[in-house]
């Protein structure tokens, strides 16, 4: 990974992190299904408005099947599953869950990629899960999960995530990676109208300009930017490298509770936060390099 991915991938994270406030800011107003629906419908409208502008070879025959497939699998039932859970639970209790995401792309792309986990980036994974558990004090009496279920539905999440890395990446060598991300989008976006499109269009009708605002922040920034370029860091960089930068999301996720919801702070994130940076030292260390990783 060339250091300028590096530093655009944590400002991504940390962009990604808003999203677990803005989901559940959402749930008053959308059912999950909705949010999804416009989230994705949105970034698939600006990236078929660029279509002419987009650079690349556009995936065909089962390179498109593939990359509609993604799209099923992570803008329709991975993102519905990851709203119902944070509407049903907490943001606070999803961003401790964040932190099993980038363990399950680690071990994902060793099956599936045979990609090689060294010993320092198997190090630095459980330093950084140490950190989320610092950041988060799990140790203390009054520290409570909000519940198995919205916890286990925002986890089985991640495995439809995890298949955006694990799948997409073999067809980075074949086509581009923002037209593989448009017509994931556009097959998931058809699929999300069939499954409830006029219900969200009525609902979307009392939706307030700020709530728009925030589906086209979630649209643009987290989906269009985000997941493309999370493509273009794949094409040179291992899946599990670049899930690390994951663990920015609970540290950014804190940073953003105590600014926009007025969440006191305590020392526990301080030190937490400061042993996921350690984590992420430790096991990114020898990744970075200005040469192809």
């Amino acid at each position: 990974m060339k250091p300028w991915q590096l530093f655009v991938m944590i400002a991504l994270n940390a962009a990604w992190a808003a999203t677990l406030i803005i989901n559940k800011a959402l749930g008053a107003q959308l059912q999950p299904g909705g949010v999804v629906t416009l989230r994705f419908g949105l970034a698939a409208l600006c990236l078929a408005a660029l279509w002419p502008w987009l650079p690349g070879k556009t995936p065909c025959g089962r390179d498109l099947a593939m990359s509609i497939f993604i799209g099923l699998l992570v803008f329709v039932l991975g993102q519905r599953l990851q709203v119902l859970g944070v509407q049903l639970g907490t943001a606070g209790n999803s961003a401790v869950l964040m932190g099993l995401e980038p363990l399950l792309a680690a071990v994902g792309a060793a099956i599936f990629l045979r990609e090689h986990i060294g010993p320092r980036r198997v190090a630095g994974l459980l330093v950084s899960l140490a950190g989320l558990a610092a950041l988060n004090e799990v140790w203390r009496p009054d520290f409570k999960w909000t519940g198995l279920v919205p916890s286990l539905i925002f986890v089985s999440s991640f495995v439809c995530e995890t298949a955006y890395s694990i799948l997409g990446k073999p067809l980075l060598a074949r086509s581009s990676p923002t037209k593989i991300l448009a017509c994931a989008l556009f097959g998931a976006t058809l699929a999300n109208l069939l499954l409830d499109g006029s219900q969200t269009l009525r609902a979307a009708e009392a939706l307030r300009w700020g709530d728009w605002a925030m589906l086209a922040y979630m649209a643009i920034v987290c989906t269009v930017i985000g997941f493309a370029m999370w493509f273009e860091v794949l094409r040179t960089a291992p899946v599990n490298v670049v899930a690390m930068t994951i663990f920015m999301q609970p540290v950014a996720g804190v940073a953003l509770a105590a600014w926009y919801l007025h969440e006191p702070l305590h020392w526990g994130q301080l030190w937490g936060s400061l042993i996921i940076v350690a984590g992420l030292v430790l096991g990114l260390s020898r990744q970075i390099t200005d040469r192809h990783a």
